[in-house]
């Protein structure tokens, strides 16, 4: 009898703990609940900015709990080409960042994450091909991209706003806006040509300014080249002149001196030492040698 009893104990005490089980929940901090009983929704808990965690009860058997994130969410966009207003295709990768702050509109809605990435998908694609479409591909690569982001961010937040999905746009952002891999080495090489031939326009233009200023720089050394051997000459004329000028007027002071003087200048020149001499003793040249008189 005893063991009846206690295997009745048993099986009453397992029939508690999971009555007990399914009359309570947990919520954490970082999560909020949804109640549902036989599908319909009837409570929410720890939503928005309220502060509900911790142990809640619910009727046994007939409530489903749905817990959701509280959290910030991100949703990032599979790369995808978009066409931009100069006809340009562009490879766009962006990412949303959201939260859900009514879960049962959420729930109705979307159901899940899942859904709502999908539905969340659908909107960034139109958003960013709307605003896109809008704007030439290079403001797009170049410096845009601030501009760009908050037309997009405004884009997302009117419609899922008037889809009315129970989450909150926190912020949207472009990681990356490219051209296609092809297009873009046809891009590059196009870039590439124009500089080869403005490198090579440049280059011409040097070596034909290089050429005139050589030409040039010819021409003006030609140029002092001559009026230096000119001035040259003018200068060892006026020389000359000067020199014999003086000859002339030291000749016609003293005629014997000045013979005598020449004589002398002659030997300083022409006799140097260890230098051989072949000359006759009565020749003209030795005259004060032989004669102080010089006769």
């Amino acid at each position: 009898m005893s063991r009846i009893f206690g295997t009745f104990g048993i099986i009453a005490l397992v029939v508690l703990g999971i009555v007990v089980t399914q009359a309570t929940y947990v919520v954490t901090e970082r999560d909020q609940a949804l109640i549902l009983r036989l599908g319909d929704p009837v409570d929410a808990v720890n939503v928005a900015d309220t502060d509900q965690a911790g142990l809640h009860f619910k009727v046994p058997f007939a409530d489903t709990v749905i817990v959701f994130d509280k959290r910030n969410l991100e949703f990032d966009m599979d790369p995808e080409e978009i066409q931009a207003a100069d006809q340009q295709r562009l490879v766009v990768d962006a990412f949303l960042r959201y939260r859900i702050v009514d879960p049962l509109r959420f729930y109705q809605t979307v159901r899940d994450e899942r859904g709502a990435q999908l539905r969340l998908r659908s909107i960034m694609d139109d958003s960013l091909r709307g605003v896109i479409a809008s704007i030439p591909s290079a403001d797009v690569i170049s410096g845009q991209r601030a501009a760009l982001m908050v037309r997009v961010r405004s884009a997302v937040v009117a419609q899922v706003a008037t889809q009315d999905l129970g989450i909150e746009v926190i912020d949207v952002r472009i990681l990356r806006a490219d051209l296609p891999q092809q297009i873009a080495e046809r891009v590059f090489q196009r870039m590439r040509s124009e500089r080869q031939q403005e490198a090579a326009r440049i280059r011409a233009e040097g070596e034909q300014a290089a050429r005139e200023i050589r030409a040039n720089a010819d021409r003006l050394a030609l140029v002092i080249e001559a009026e230096a051997r000119a001035d040259a000459e003018r200068f060892r004329g006026e020389g000359d002149a000067q020199r014999n000028a003086i000859y002339a007027a030291a000749y016609g002071r003293d005629q014997e001196f000045f013979s005598f003087y020449r004589s002398m200048d002659a030997y300083r020149l022409a006799i140097r030492s260890g230098t051989p001499i072949v000359i006759p003793p009565d020749s003209e040249f030795f005259e004060y040698f032989g004669n102080p008189a010089g006769e």
